[in-house]
């Protein structure tokens, strides 16, 4: 075929793809080219191949679906590209260019993706999932067993917390999430109660939608589009949007701006209130990708360590700002290639990781921490809540 000149290139889109310099500092920091050694699989073999599609050098089809689908998402280049690559924004317009040719995510998340827009409907399908992790049954590699509450729904819970705590401060709304809600709702609740003893009422608007990381990251533009109006629409009269998941927080800011705020970095920056100081050992905190890369937030939550009781007792995980390889659906969908970056992550932890616990402010970053046998893993906001609760700060049924 007849590559188009260059003018003809520059008057069809804008090109980003033009900006990489070629410079290889991303290499290091790209966890599937870490783990697989192949070129093609890092972001400057995947800027190459995007490249010479749209050029016309190349045929778009399987031979570069397949490396769009291998890149789990962490934007570690983004922080580490000298020339402000947007390589986020490249991704995900390629991932809805593969939609459009029938080449896009894999047919669980088109399944999944729907139903999100049915907030009721898919916590009832996911019943089996919170009654299992209640009974300690582990029915997937990536559903660890918890205290998950089977019935009540957040929105539902927070109601009770606020009336039994009533905080007297500013009213902040709540994400509650999908799978979160559905699966892990311990992690909201324990939000709840943090932000009630702080003070914090916390609202959970009943027409909020899922933030549409998954569609956002399967390309299926239209379904993220109906949840962002969605979300526009229940979350206007906030001033304050919290998340208490980091990929949930960046696709939700996608859709509303500054007003989206990470609760890890919310509290972070709040007078809070002394809990009863915890006795762990061999604490470490890993970021999630989304927080550290995607938002921006590369400061620990060392206040809210603090306020647990856990100051001088707590440390940064090794290489901390590098991917756990969970990637939203991708540890479900590319397990192969998740679990060779969760291997090379529990390496640096060694045999410390067993007793050890790792904290991190994702709930889909613990689903993939958790497959590391004898080591714990928490939310953030659970560690306060568990130092609030050893303190005697929740009556009875709270």
């Amino acid at each position: 075929m007849n590559a188009p000149r260059l003018e003809e290139l520059m008057a069809r889109e804008t090109p980003k793809l033009l900006n990489c310099v070629h410079c290889g500092l991303c290499l290091d920091e790209c966890p599937t080219y870490r783990t697989s050694g192949d070129e093609a699989n890092s972001p400057r073999g995947r800027l190459a191949l995007w490249r010479a599609e749209w050029e016309g050098r190349l045929v778009a089809g399987p031979e570069t679906d397949r490396y769009t689908d291998l890149c789990v998402g962490c934007l570690a280049c983004e922080t580490a590209c000298p020339a402000n690559v947007p390589y986020g924004e490249i991704l995900l317009e390629r991932r809805a260019d593969q939609a459009g040719r029938a080449r896009g995510p894999a047919w669980s998340v088109r399944l999944i993706t729907p139903l999100l827009r049915h907030a009721r409907l898919f916590s009832a399908l996911a019943l089996p999932l919170r009654l299992a992790r209640r009974l300690g049954l582990r029915l997937h590699r990536l559903l660890p067993p918890g205290p998950a509450p089977v019935l009540e729904g957040s929105a539902e819970y927070a109601a009770r917390v606020n009336a039994a705590l009533r905080p007297q401060g500013p009213e902040v709304a709540l994400l509650s999430g999908c799978l979160m809600d559905a699966a892990f709702r311990e992690i909201n609740a324990a939000t709840l109660r943090v932000l009630a003893v702080n003070g914090f009422r916390a609202s959970l608007p009943a027409e909020q939608a899922c933030c549409g990381a998954v569609a956002e990251h399967g390309g299926l533009v239209a379904e993220k589009a109906a949840l962002d109006a969605r979300n526009r629409a229940a979350f206007a009269d906030a001033s304050v949007v919290l998340t208490n998941s980091s990929g949930c927080g960046l696709s939700l800011r996608h859709a509303l701006g500054a007003k989206q705020r990470d609760l890890l970095d919310f509290l972070n920056s709040q007078p809070l209130r002394q809990g009863a100081p915890l006795d762990w050992e061999r604490v470490w905190y890993d970021f999630p990708c989304h927080a550290y890369h995607g938002l921006g937030l590369k400061t620990p939550p060392a206040a809210l360590f603090a306020a647990a009781g856990l100051a001088g007792r707590w440390t940064l995980a090794p290489e901390a700002e590098r991917c756990c390889g969970s990637g939203g659906a991708y540890a479900a969908t590319q397990a192969q290639s998740s679990l060779a970056i969760l291997a090379e992550k529990e390496a640096l932890l060694g045999p410390a990781a067993a007793g050890g616990t790792l904290i991190t402010g994702n709930h889909v970053c613990m689903m993939q921490w958790s497959q590391i046998k004898g080591l714990r893993v928490l939310h953030a906001a659970q560690v306060l809540d568990a130092s609030y609760r050893k303190a005697g700060f929740y009556p009875k049924g709270i």
